[in-house]
């Protein structure tokens, strides 16, 4: 019988500082929300960026870490997975989210905003993925077909 895969890696920038509270337990958690564009061609052929937004859900220590040492702008990855959530507002109307609970957090970039390739010693590759990009061969394309 085949198992069920919840698995989500993102790449982006937070939108916002993070916000950190506490369950009445004493558990921390944080909460993010981080942009992640799409590339893809408009009608006249050109590339664009469509950003995604995702809201992210850091439990524990690692989440007081990301309250302490992130803000709006920084770059971020996130390994996790998706949870829906249902609840009824206070106008009695139901709603409804889908989240990102993060399993790990790998702060990019710098702490005085400065993105890109320096990761402060943390490296950021999802398991399996260096295997699965040598299962499908580079296709020949031009550089201005290239989304990234």
């Amino acid at each position: 019988m085949p198992q069920n895969i919840n698995s989500v890696v993102l790449v982006g920038n937070l939108t916002r500082d993070p916000e950190l509270r506490h369950t009445p337990s004493g558990m921390a958690v944080c909460s993010l929300r981080l942009a992640v564009n799409s590339r893809r061609k408009d009608e006249s052929g050109n590339w664009t960026d469509k950003p995604n937004y995702f809201d992210i859900t850091v439990w524990g220590a690692q989440g007081e870490n990301c309250a302490q040492y992130l803000a709006k702008g920084r770059p971020v990855g996130v390994q996790g997975r998706l949870e829906w959530r249902e609840w009824d507002a206070q106008d009695g109307t139901k709603r409804q989210a889908v989240e990102v609970v993060a399993d790990n957090v790998p702060f990019l970039g710098s702490r005085d905003g400065g993105g890109g390739g320096d990761s402060g010693g943390q490296q950021f590759v999802p398991s399996g993925a260096a295997q699965a990009a040598d299962d499908f061969p580079a296709a020949a394309t031009a550089d201005d077909d290239i989304p990234f």
